[in-house]
């Protein structure tokens, strides 16, 4: 009998051992898995950092991460990137916040509307974010430049003109042109003023030049021919450069023109109201309230 008491109490005694393991093993998981949650909630936590914010808006370490990706995706490559991410999206808060006194408020809806037309599909979530954010934000600006800004400018002969000379010089119009053109011209060469086109041909031959005569649309010529006759009247010669003086002697606009002289008159006053704009956005800068919380970026 005592040698069976003795045996059910090393039982008892192995039975509660193996129970203290037991829960020593499954409290130890526990807190194994309990430390691996900190782990992780710190490594997000860091990932997500907070670097600025803008009015309350938060703008995190991801958010810049994800700008600067956007504008590489955009061709926009420079060394401080992040600098420009973080202005950038600064600004981008302000202008939604400004356009929304006006109720001008646009949507992720119409931001995915115009990035499928942008063929920015193809895009992370976090990416995607700073890209909504970036076309509402040009969205607003735009609508309340034009109903604020664009009423107030005027423009007058000059600032046409001058649009309309960039406008030749970066792409060119569709204008058909008759030209002339010298080549290995003296820099010191003086011709005549030309009556016409035929004149203009005498005046080189019994100069002892051979003027070449060129037609064709003006956004078919290069850039360098078409900076040196942007500004160039009918029948008057050009200054030599680098050796060639051209003369224009008819321009005639194809149907492709149109409407083209008030596209071009409206471009000019945009221009305008875009320094303005700029003027505006950075009084809106001063009068917001902004907190930058990471060193690297002040």
């Amino acid at each position: 009998m005592r040698r069976n008491k003795v045996n059910t109490e090393e039982k008892e005694l192995e039975q509660e051992q193996e129970d203290v393991v037991k829960s020593l093993i499954v409290g130890a998981s526990k807190i194994c898995l309990l430390f691996i949650s900190i782990i992780s909630f710190i490594g997000t936590a860091n990932s997500a950092t907070v670097v600025a914010t803008v009015n309350g808006n938060p703008i995190t370490d991801i958010d810049i991460t994800s700008r600067v990706e956007l504008m590489n995706k955009q061709g926009k490559i420079s060394s401080i990137n992040r600098k420009l991410a973080l202005q950038n999206i600064i600004d981008d808060y302000i202008k939604i916040n400004h356009a929304a006194m006006f109720n001008v408020k646009p949507t992720d809806k119409d931001a995915d509307k115009e990035l499928k037309r942008m063929n920015f599909d193809d895009l992370s979530a976090s990416v995607r974010s700073m890209a909504r954010l970036a076309v509402r934000s040009d969205i607003a600006w735009g609508v309340i430049t034009a109903r604020t800004i664009v009423p107030t400018i005027k423009v007058d002969d000059s600032d046409i003109k001058a649009e309309k000379t960039d406008l030749i010089i970066e792409r060119g119009l569709p204008i058909e042109l008759t030209l002339l053109r010298l080549t290995d011209v003296p820099s010191d060469i003086k011709l005549s003023k030309p009556k016409n086109c035929d004149d203009a041909v005498k005046i080189v031959e019994n100069a002892g030049g051979y003027p070449q005569q060129i037609t064709a649309m003006q956004y078919e010529l290069s850039e360098e021919i078409r900076s040196q006759i942007a500004e160039l009247p009918i029948l008057t010669w050009s200054k030599p450069q680098n050796g060639t003086v051209f003369l224009v002697c008819k321009e005639t606009k194809t149907k492709e023109y149109q409407n083209l002289d008030e596209i071009i008159k409206q471009n000019a006053v945009y221009k305008k109201a875009s320094v303005v704009a700029d003027q505006q956005l950075k009084q809106l800068r001063r009068k917001a309230v902004i907190i930058i919380n990471d060193e690297r970026y002040k």
